[in-house]
């Protein structure tokens, strides 16, 4: 397991709240320390909240990973990518949950409840937190990525 992954801050919504609660587990289970912020239960909410505050947390340095859930996980990773230096991937399948490691070094993993099931959501759970950066060429689009949410100057 990768050392930056030692700690996640998650959110979900209420779509997504029992996933949440199965990944928050499969982590607690395997020594990973997870900060919860919710959503606490069933009562409907707005995804909105939930992904900005965990995008903030890893923007700002306090986290190095997230994990999100909404139903789709379109919302969620929607507002995440609004915050500087994330880059949160929506991944329903183990491939896009390597991939988004291994070249995009994905910060945020974003997930729909209502698309995964139990036992997928945990294995691309595993295989996010698993899967390296390859670095080189990729860090060079990453650099790329980042210079575009600075405004050209004048």
């Amino acid at each position: 397991m990768n050392q930056d992954a030692s700690k996640i801050i998650m959110g979900s919504d209420h779509a997504a709240y029992s996933l949440k609660e199965t990944v928050k587990r499969y982590l607690t289970e395997r020594k990973i320390a997870v900060e919860d912020i919710g959503t606490h239960g069933t009562a409907s909410v707005s995804y909105v909240d939930y992904a900005a505050r965990v995008a903030r947390a890893v923007s700002a340095g306090q986290f190095q990973r997230g994990i999100l859930l909404c139903g789709t996980g379109l919302g969620m990773s929607i507002v995440a990518n609004r915050f500087p230096g994330i880059r949160a991937a929506l991944c329903n399948d183990l491939f896009n949950a390597m991939m988004s490691r291994r070249h995009n070094n994905a910060n945020i993993l974003v997930m729909g409840g209502r698309i995964v099931g139990e036992a997928l959501a945990l294995e691309i759970v595993k295989v996010w937190l698993e899967t390296p950066f390859e670095g080189g060429r990729h860090q060079e689009r990453i650099d790329a990525l980042d210079r575009l949410a600075v405004p050209e100057q004048a």
